[in-house]
């Protein structure tokens, strides 16, 4: 794909289409209005437009009640997106694991404050320290496990929550059980496992039978085998290309596997809320709602200012989030079918939790095709400055003929600073999500313009360096051997 084609592309998606701007003009000047299911669908329509986003699925519940359920866009087959459409949640499948847990609790199968290590077979850790994590402490993600202490590429190979579960024997705690808290899925993998050992059941059959089932939820499932939903899309340069799914363990895990639709989420809200149909009982609703010791409940978090119980979930073609607001008895999940360097799901919940409110939701810009544009016009500003070295190459080797090779060294420092960056990516971007796994995979996804402009500029700067080298090498042989004559 040339740069001209991408950017192209990007230019059309930074421009809002005329009948979209006065929309978004108006929304913003004017009066708070009831989330009424029309006007929450022009809000949407209108986060659809501006965003640019592929696809939007969205549901927003009161009490026991859909107030709206509906799609926007297209999925990667072509499809329109409707309330039906199969979506990927990522980590929101967290809050459903969680609920699993607790309905084992309820039947005196499952023990929260007792050490898992006795309630699970096969698990053990090189760690001594692994024989006091409890189970709360596996739901609050106080356990001590932590993607940089583990092998997560070792784990992501698995092939069932057992082998799973069998694979950390060699790994090792990163901090002591209950003193910190730090995100890891291991926790809800394991907390997965501790469910199939408890009910005898595979994980899937009890969450269908167990957490599904009781609620309608007829078309959700932890298995792309039972639910199929459509790759989705990653941007690259303001375009939306389809991609499946980065590998990882992803089927049947108990951290991020969960594929449902908005109006099955609906069901899912109001359960939550306390108004739909309970699977436990308020108690146990209560405990997974509240923030553990370090700000985490069980696959909730409590927003502090807005008083919202959130879990947001990233996978590298999907985006999504959940919210319930106990003080209204609104309930919000936006999915998406695409995935950048912005994630516009969070920033469309906060709309619709402001319209419950009686507030006007915050405008929503193209920070999406901000950041591709900006991204893009780096990646041409290399590639321009590569030609420039290059055909200036034999002017700066001859400033520098006869010096001392390690001045010319340092001189050569700063254009290939660009390929260190690029050869260390991963571990930069692993030390700015506080030591999470991160594979080059990875890296060709969601971030993938920026992947694309780290490589031009490593590339640009590989190529400038490497002529600058050969054209002073040539000089000195020609320097010498006009001394030697």
């Amino acid at each position: 794909m040339s740069l001209k084609i991408a950017l192209a592309g990007l230019a059309a998606a930074l421009t809002l289409t005329p009948a979209a701007a006065p929309a978004l003009a108006s929304a913003r000047a004017s009066a708070p209005v009831e989330p009424t299911p029309a006007a929450v669908d022009a809000y949407l329509r209108e986060a659809l437009e501006a965003t640019g986003v592929p696809g939007l699925s969205v549901v927003v519940t009161r009490g026991d009640k859909v107030v709206h359920a509906a799609g926007y866009g297209n999925d990667s087959e072509g499809r329109p997106v409707t309330a039906a459409t199969p979506m990927r949640v990522a980590s929101v499948s967290k809050s459903f694991t969680a609920m699993a847990v607790m309905t084992l609790v309820e039947q005196g199968k499952i023990a929260l404050d007792e050490p898992v290590a006795g309630q699970l077979p096969g698990f053990r850790m090189a760690d001594p320290r692994f024989a006091e994590i409890t189970v709360r402490q596996l739901l609050n993600q106080t356990s001590g496990l932590s993607d940089s202490s583990l092998d997560i590429g070792d784990l992501e190979s698995a092939s069932s929550l057992a082998d799973y579960t069998a694979r950390l024997a060699r790994g090792r705690l990163a901090a002591d059980p209950g003193s910190r808290y730090a995100y890891c899925n291991v926790n809800y993998d394991l907390a997965a496992r501790l469910v199939e050992t408890a009910s005898g059941r595979p994980f899937d059959a009890y969450m269908k039978d167990r957490v599904f089932g009781p609620l309608g939820m007829t078309s959700s499932a932890v298995s792309a085998q039972a639910v199929r939903p459509a790759d989705g899309f990653v941007s690259v340069y303001g375009m939306w290309l389809p991609r499946p799914e980065a590998s990882g363990f992803l089927d049947g895990s108990g951290s991020g596997a969960v594929i449902t639709t908005a109006a099955d989420m609906g069901k899912w809200l109001t359960a939550q809320n306390g108004a739909g149909r309970p699977l436990v009982k308020k108690q146990s609703m209560e405990t997974m709602h509240k923030p553990g010791p370090h700000g985490y409940g069980m696959g909730w978090s409590l927003e502090e200012e807005s008083g919202l119980l959130v879990h947001s979930g990233n996978l590298f073609t999907y985006n999504a989030v959940e919210a319930v607001s106990p003080k209204t008895g609104y309930g919000f999940a936006v999915m998406t079918n695409g995935a950048s360097l912005y994630d516009p799901t969070y920033d469309i919940m906060r709309g619709l939790a402001a319209m419950s409110e009686g507030r006007v939701p915050a405008a929503l810009g193209g920070d999406r095709q901000l950041y591709d544009l900006v991204l893009g016009l780096l990646a041409v500003v290399a590639a321009g400055l590569g030609v420039m070295g290059v055909l200036r190459a034999r002017r700066w080797a001859s400033r520098r003929s006869g010096r001392p090779w390690w001045r010319i060294a340092l001189r050569l420092a700063p254009v290939l600073l660009p390929v260190l960056v690029f050869a260390f990516y991963p571990d930069w971007v692993s030390v700015l999500l506080n030591g999470r796994y991160v594979t080059w995979e990875q890296l060709t996804y969601f971030p993938a313009s920026l992947s694309l402009t780290l490589l031009a500029a490593a590339l640009t700067g590989l190529l400038t360096a490497a002529v600058r080298v050969c054209v002073l090498c040539k000089l000195t042989r020609y320097a010498n051997s006009r001394r030697s004559r």
